[in-house]
This record gives C-alpha cells, sequence and structure tokens, in this order.
C-alpha cells in the first residue's frame, strides 16, 4: 500500500534527520555556521551521487528543474540549516529538536495552498496542537533568558525555510532521488563555502570537520532520499506529518548525550506536539474522484491501479518511461501522489 510504504519511508528520514541535530550541535562546537552547513552539505552530495539509479529504473533531472532546485537549495540548504546552526550554539539541544515539528505544520499549510493537498477539520485540529507545542516551548525558553530565546527563534526560522523547501521539493519527487539529492546538496555546499569565506571563518579542525561531513551524508543525504521517496508514495503533508517524529528522536538523544535543560513546560509542548503529529496521522481520505487526460514520466509498476499501458515484453518491477493516462473516473482510498491532485 502507498501509505504504508510512504510512512515507513518517511520514519526511515525523520530518524536518521532526528539524530543529525544533537550530533550536529556536539561536532558544531565552535565551528562556524556557514562552515558546519558546508561540511554538512558536502556530505550529503557524496550521499547523493553513490545513491544515483540507473536511467531505465528513475526519471532525470531536466534543465527545466533548475529553477526549483536552486530555490529548494537556498531555503533548504542555506536559510534553514544556517540558522539551525546558529539556533544550536544558543539554545537547549532537546527544546531546539523539539521545535523542529512545526516544519510539519509550514509544509502542510503551504502543501494545501500550493498542491491542493486536503485540510480537513482533524488536520486544522493536529496543526493547531503543533502550534500550541511550539508556543509552550517559546515561552519555556524565555524564562532563561534572551539568548536561549533568540536561539529558539532562529530555530524557527529553519522550520519555516524546511518548510518551503519540502513544498517545493514536492514536484521534483518523481525525478531519481539521487540526483535531487546530489544537485540541491552541491548547490548548498558551494554557496555555504563561499559565505563561509567572506565572512572569514576558521577551518574546523580534522575530526570536527569528518563528523560534520559523516553526519551529512546520512542525516541530510540518505535522508532526504527517503523523504523524496516518501513524498512520492503519499503527499508532501503526510510525509511532513511523519517526519515530525524526527525532533522527539533527537531530543531523546539530546537528553542521552547529556542535556540537563528539560523542564515540565518542555514536557508539555512535546506531549502537544506529539498529539498533533497523531491526530494528522490517523486520517484517512477516499472519494470518488476523476482522472484528467495525463501524460509524464516517472518510476512506477503495473499493480497500482493506475498504470494499466501496455509493453512487450511486459516489464518486472519499477521502471521510468514518458506514458499516458487516459481519463478516469473510480472511488478509493488515495492520498495527495502524482496522480491524486484533484480539487475537494
Amino acid at each position: 500500500m502507498p501509505a504504508v510504504r510512504g510512512g515507513l519511508l518517511a520514519l526511515a528520514a525523520a530518524v536518521l534527520f532526528g539524530i543529525s541535530t544533537p550530533l550536529v550541535q556536539k561536532f558544531g562546537t565552535g565551528v562556524g555556521a556557514f562552515a558546519t552547513e558546508a561540511l554538512l552539505y558536502a556530505g550529503a552530495a557524496m550521499a547523493g551521487a553513490l545513491l544515483r539509479r540507473r536511467v531505465e529504473r528513475e526519471a532525470r533531472v531536466v534543465a527545466g528543474d533548475f529553477r526549483r532546485l536552486l530555490a529548494m537549495a537556498a531555503a533548504g540548504a542555506v536559510i534553514g540549516p544556517v540558522a539551525l546552526a546558529w539556533g544550536l550554539q544558543r539554545t537547549s539541544g532537546t527544546s531546539a529538536s523539539l521545535m523542529l515539528t512545526l516544519e510539519a505544520l509550514f509544509t502542510a499549510v503551504l502543501a494545501w495552498r500550493l498542491y491542493r493537498e486536503t485540510m480537513d477539520r482533524r488536520v486544522w485540529v493536529a496543526m493547531s496542537l503543533l502550534l500550541a507545542g511550539g508556543m509552550v516551548l517559546v515561552l519555556d525558553q524565555g524564562r532563561d533568558g534572551g539568548a536561549r530565546l533568540w536561539g529558539l527563534l532562529a530555530v524557527l526560522v529553519a522550520t519555516a525555510a524546511w518548510g518551503l523547501d519540502n513544498t517545493l521539493s514536492r514536484t521534483l519527487a518523481e525525478r531519481d532521488p539521487g540526483q535531487v539529492v546530489l544537485a540541491k546538496a552541491v548547490l548548498g555546499a558551494t554557496g555555504t563555502s563561499l559565505l563561509a569565506v567572506g565572512f572569514g571563518e576558521s577551518v574546523p579542525a580534522p575530526d570536527a570537520a569528518l563528523g560534520l561531513f559523516a553526519v551529512g551524508a546520512t542525516g541530510y543525504g540518505l535522508s532526504l532520499r527517503f523523504y523524496l521517496l516518501a513524498q512520492r508514495a503519499f503527499g508532501a503533508a503526510r510525509t511532513g506529518s511523519v517526519f515530525a517524529f524526527a525532533p522527539f528522536v533527537g531530543a531523546a538523544l539530546a537528553v542521552a548525550m547529556g542535556d540537563q535543560s528539560t523542564s515540565w513546560m518542555m514536557a508539555a509542548g512535546s506531549a502537544l506536539m506529539l498529539a498533533g503529529v497523531m491526530l494528522h496521522l490517523a486520517e484517512s481520505h477516499g472519494h470518488e474522484h476523476g482522472h484528467e487526460l495525463m501524460e509524464h514520466e516517472h518510476a512506477h509498476r503495473h499493480d497500482d491501479g493506475h498504470h494499466d499501458h501496455v509493453h512487450d515484453p511486459m516489464p518486472t518491477g519499477a521502471h521510468s518511461h514518458r506514458h499516458r493516462h487516459e481519463a478516469l473516473w473510480h472511488a478509493h482510498p488515495h492520498v495527495p501522489d502524482a496522480h491524486h491532485a484533484h480539487r475537494h
């Protein structure tokens, strides 16, 4: 089932990224924010290069995708990570990890506005719980002084930037995810490297550089590949909601690594956020709907009810080529993937 597969992929992405947050705080101590992100995205670029698929298995990135990739890199590989790195050096790793849950809120609202993904009453309540939890975290850090509060607000900027990045990446989810990761990471590493040099940041120590590079390969590169595959399976908003488990993974690891900043307000905020995530994931959606005549290219199979064109011989498993969908009207449970972008 697409929903199950998408959920598992998004959960894998969440675990890898969640682990990365406290590790970035650990290895990035004393390292400039731009240099930190340059190393993270250099690692992600290596992962993207290794994860590319054969041309007959996945749709290629084309020249027309460059502007969107550039926007994704600016939001998700420069603004978001730099804001996170700056904030992590000034606030609690646990609260910063939990604040990243708001990425799901920004992703869901933007996916609703730009891609017409469904937002029923249950989803709006879920998003309200996420927002309430974030507000509690801000109040909690505000009690400890201005530096911690400003650090947490920088993490909030990072969540907004990544929410925009997630939404922009939705239309590239049908491309080879290895190529998308590689292109975005190269753009991000290049931009942040130039900024690091321009601002005179020092070269990190070898152990810090190696640690950040390894975290980038897994928590940014491999995680992004899983995230794109999850978006392909069941849409941007639901992927963002499952991915919202990442902050809880990161917060648990931060506590295990010795973060002693937990409080009852932080626990209350995390409980509200977790309730919002679970409520969104409990959504079920199915009704009669139509498919307009469409022609596109992406990786697909012939056992999913939407790809009934013929081959000679018929291939087995996933493959990619340009194909045509005839107009169709039917009813079944579905998610907002590339074939279900209809209005409600």
